[in-house]
């Protein structure tokens, strides 16, 4: 069960979020539609709007370069038929590939214009002071953004050229782009970290997989798990504790940039946003928690999303770990499944004048199906995620998200089956969340920050059941 990979375009994410707006409203499941084909919109002040839409799939075009000027103003970035054949990220040293002898590249790429002498030989299907995008490829699995330096010899794969590292402001210049993209749940990458976790997704085109995969919304992911967790020295046999339920997201990547203003961008915003839904069973007698609650992590997702900004492929890097986690006094023997729904948006946001700031809504609602808590203690099961979203494998949101559900009680007390009730117990639902913006969200080509900067911590909780009774109602 090492590795188990399927293609998806993944937010948790996770359902992130810096402000509850409301912990009993009804969660949102829409996610934003695939845009229309790239096209170009010439606004009145002479710079071009550019759609963001999903990159082609199967096809060369999400492998190949796109060429820019050297400067601001030097010209809208084209795409072209060359390619990224191979790259060395310890030195910088890549190998651009020419389009097959023959082949009609569907756009004329504009290179770089000569400065100081440095420009290309002809032939030569590369100049210093280009800009490259690529998507993934040979050397650079979460693609690359890099400007050539030097032109070295050709060889039998293409012309090889020194690169160094540059930023979207170079590619992109000072055109405007805004949309959302659905992330594909067949490119993702899911491995399982322990045994019992199975992988389920359903694409919008009505393709499905896995065993889950047939009671999946379109456009959904889901990871179930089934894991025993430390049961208390103690319990006997009959209360050995477990931990069962699942994930489910439907992601979508938000990006925006505004270069019109003349040296770098005005504006600019990455994020993610979707519907998370979780539903898991915790049993038995939990052994006590020493220090810090357990956390179990039982799966890691990663895909790498390419975006196609009208001509530029920008990739986004999506990672998530899945875990549980579990904090009691080693007392309660707890038998509780609970739902959660919700959606989510969380990211950075840049403006001019005031920097980056974090963004992050979430709508979540709970209730539990079934609840027992035998014996005074208490316990507090969680199911949540750590996730990160990125440009070309930087890392530039990161974010926490654990729902929970949290059991007092002094006597035994049940919600299940209309059985008796006896004692003083409590239920309760809420969420947690805190993440960071990155120091590496300087790849848009804004200032640097020189630290992080706190999504801050936030905690929503609200009461799921609870009560007092002295007698047992009769049958």
């Amino acid at each position: 069960m090492r590795m188990l990979a399927r293609r998806l375009l993944l937010p948790g994410l996770t359902a992130l979020a810096l402000t509850a707006t409301g912990c009993s409203s009804a969660p949102h499941t829409d996610t934003a539609a695939p845009t229309n084909p790239a096209t170009l919109v010439h606004p009145a002040d002479g710079t071009e709007q550019l759609d963001v839409t999903e990159a082609p799939q199967g096809r060369p075009a999400p492998t190949s370069l796109t060429r820019a000027g050297s400067g601001k103003g030097s010209g809208a970035p084209r795409k072209s038929a060359l390619k990224v054949a191979s790259y060395d990220k310890a030195t910088g040293r890549a190998v651009i590939s020419t389009a097959p002898q023959g082949a009609t590249p569907a756009t004329t790429a504009t290179p770089a214009a000569p400065s100081g002498g440095s420009s290309s030989a002809p032939g030569e299907p590369v100049a210093v002071g280009d800009v490259i995008a690529s998507a993934p490829a040979p050397g650079a699995p979460d693609g690359l953004l890099a400007k050539i330096t030097e032109i070295g010899k050709k060889t039998g794969q293409g012309t090889e050229v020194k690169t160094a590292p540059t930023t979207l402001s170079a590619a992109l210049n000072d055109d405007r782009a805004d949309g959302k993209v659905p992330v594909d749940p067949a490119s993702v990458t899911v491995e399982p970290l322990l045994k019992g976790v199975t992988f389920s997704w359903a694409k919008s085109q009505g393709v499905r997989f896995g065993p889950e995969g047939a009671k999946l919304p379109l456009g959904s992911l889901r990871v179930d798990v089934n894991v025993p967790i430390d049961t208390a020295p103690d319990a006997p046999v009959s209360a050995g504790a477990s931990v069962s339920g699942f994930v489910q997201l439907s992601p979508t990547v938000e990006f925006a940039y505004d270069g019109s203003g003349g040296s770098g961008p005005r504006s600019a915003f990455l994020g993610m946003n979707g519907a998370w839904s979780s539903q898991w069973s915790l049993k038995g007698h939990a052994a006590a928690s020493t220090g810090a609650p357990k956390r179990i992590p039982f799966a890691k997702l990663h895909s790498a999303p390419v975006i196609q900004v009208g001509p530029v492929p920008v990739v986004v890097t999506l990672d998530l770990t899945v875990y549980v986690q579990i904090e009691a006094d080693g007392r309660v023997t707890l038998e509780v499944r609970q739902d959660v729904e919700g959606d989510f948006r969380v990211g950075g946001s840049y403006a001019t004048g005031k920097g980056w700031s974090p963004v992050g809504t979430s709508q979540v609602k709970s209730s539990p199906v079934t609840a027992e808590v035998t014996a005074s203690g208490r316990v507090k099961s969680a199911l949540g995620a750590e996730a990160s979203v990125g440009l070309y494998g930087v890392v530039g949101v990161s974010a926490d998200f654990a729902p929970y559900l949290r059991g007092e009680a002094d006597a035994k007390a049940s919600t299940a089956n209309g059985k008796s009730l006896s004692g003083a117990w409590s239920l309760y639902g809420g969420f947690d969340l805190s993440g960071n913006l990155q120091l590496q969200l300087q790849l848009f080509g804004t200032p640097l920050f020189e630290r992080r900067i706190p999504l801050g911590t936030l905690n929503r909780e609200w009461p799921l059941a609870g009560g007092k009774a002295s007698t047992n109602p009769s049958r």
